[in-house]
């Protein structure tokens, strides 16, 4: 055996590491390459359901998993075998193990071990493997958590994700169901005709949102490259290309806080689709919210921090700027001194757009806890929608909120070319002035955009604050498996 690591120096990781040691010595492998098993244990487990107390099935077995519990009961021992599917007994005689029975019971839980034999339910009815024999697949060099609590230190939950799943059902449960929605809704988008599409993780020019990048540096190309903070501008160019319906599901990077409803990377569903408009991607976002409960098995309502909220449609649909006004400010007054008035923080520098937006965030949109769609949004926050039809103070550009957080904007897409190159124009502008998530001028996608974009609608949905709300997870952390942390304390 090589040098044990810090993390091994315990007393329980030393008594397991001399088991380890005794089986070496005796020339057993307790790390072996493949087990053959008969049945994952779930199927196992709904297969023989009906099976009567006290009876044997007449079919024999081979399973494997993780050992969460044992007991001993004289020349008896009973244990819980665990694998992705479900939990199975084994019913273990030392008549049928022999002297094999002393080295099952040197067994330690959380090792996982491959078993045969035949499939009963015991007289109190506890579907059971009475097993003929037995191997070690995988000795496990740690304690688990305690079993009746499971691992309850948020900090371990989340810095030691896979003891998070082996003991805690819930963070399971989440696991499990985030694949089966982003599965339902890739299905529902390509039976619409959506293509999937992959575009450039790395960037020569940070677009497609306001927020601060990522910068790295390729030494080959010799110049600065960005982890992307949106798809928009690429999957906009497909558009242009002909492809009238295009979808993305991928990571973007931020480089922003962390908090209960931010991480540095998460996943957006992105999608554009021509000849359509904002309205067209609320109706488009209801649907997808509708699929995604379904593939969760939500019936409709969700419990979210103690509040009941109806994911039914259709979602309401309300201006910003009424919101403002319902919060108590006035859109047409001084907005620097409503700013005062209300304590929000401001800088006396801001436009009447930006001053109205921070209003809003701090006023209103914490507080909207059922599926709305706040429409309409100041022309000078939203640089990649086409003006409002009917106001050109704000664009085409609404927000899905659920549970207080923005779940999903949406927009008519800004196809202007002259109008865009404006647009980024001022963004630059604002950009040298010193705001670090001002978008950047992209002179190849205004190139793009000269060639004739057709009339779109775009949407970017989530995927992790939805997934919060269908699971009822309180932070953003719950839902995605490797969150960003802070450096642990040495």
């Amino acid at each position: 055996m090589t040098e044990n690591s810090d993390s091994l120096q315990g007393e329980h990781e030393q008594t397991r590491l001399a088991k380890l040691k005794a089986l070496q010595e005796r020339g057993i492998n307790a790390y072996p390459v493949n087990f053959e098993r008969s049945d994952p244990i779930g199927e196992l487990v709904e297969r023989h359901q009906s099976l009567e107390p006290g009876s044997e099935a007449g079919e024999s077995v081979r399973v494997a998993g993780r050992m969460m519990t044992h007991r001993i009961h004289g020349k008896l021992a009973f244990a819980d075998l665990q694998d992705a599917s479900g939990r199975i007994q084994l019913f273990v005689q030392q008549d049928a193990l022999g002297e094999a029975l002393d080295e099952f019971l040197a067994l330690d839980l959380g090792d996982w071990i491959g078993a045969w034999g035949a499939v009963m339910k015991t007289r109190r009815g506890e579907l059971s493997v009475k097993i003929e024999g037995f191997q070690l697949l995988s000795k496990c060099l740690h304690p688990l958590p305690e079993k009746w609590h499971g691992l309850k230190d948020v900090e371990i939950r989340y810095r030691q994700k896979y003891l998070d799943l082996l003991t805690n059902p819930e963070a399971r449960r989440i696991a499990e169901i985030r694949p089966k929605v982003v599965a339902r809704m890739r299905e529902m988008l390509t039976a619409k005709g959506f293509a999937e599409v992959e575009t450039p993780m790395l960037q020569p020019v940070a677009g497609g949102a306001l927020a601060k990048p990522f910068v790295t540096f390729h030494e080959v190309l010799d110049m600065n490259l960005y982890l992307r903070i949106a798809p928009e501008l690429y999957l906009k160019r497909l558009v242009i290309g002909g492809m009238e319906r295009v979808f993305e599901i991928n990571r973007n990077f931020r480089n922003e806080g962390v908090s209960v409803k931010y991480n540095p990377e998460f996943t957006m569903l992105e999608l554009y689709q021509a000849f359509a408009d904002y309205e067209t991607m609320a109706s488009l976002l209801e649907e997808l919210v509708s699929v995604s409960a379904e593939a969760a098995g939500v019936d409709g309502d969700v419990e979210w921090q103690g509040q009941k909220i109806s994911l039914a449609a259709p979602f309401k649909r309300v201006r910003l700027i009424d919101l403002v006004r319902e919060a108590g400010a006035d859109p047409d007054a001084d907005l620097v001194k409503e700013c005062e008035r209300l304590g929000v923080p401001h800088d006396p520098s801001w436009t009447w757009g930006k001053l109205l937006l921070e209003i809003y965030e701090k006023k209103v949109e914490p507080n909207i806890m059922q599926p709305t769609f706040v429409m309409d949004f100041p022309r000078e926050v939203s640089p990649l929608a086409r003006e409002h039809r009917d106001d050109p103070r704000f664009t085409e550009h609404l927000d899905l909120l659920i549970g207080g957080m923005e779940i999903a904007p949406a927009y008519s897409e800004l196809n202007d070319p002259i109008d865009q190159r404006q647009r980024f124009e001022q963004q630059a502008k604002e950009r040298a002035e010193g705001d670090p998530e001002a978008h950047q001028v992209d002179e190849d996608f205004l190139r793009a955009l000269e060639y004739g974009m057709p009339p779109t609608g775009g949407l970017g949905l989530g995927i992790d604050r939805l997934i919060m709300i269908l699971t009822g997870a309180p932070s953003i952390r719950d839902v995605i498996l490797f969150p960003a942390l802070r450096p642990q304390a040495e």
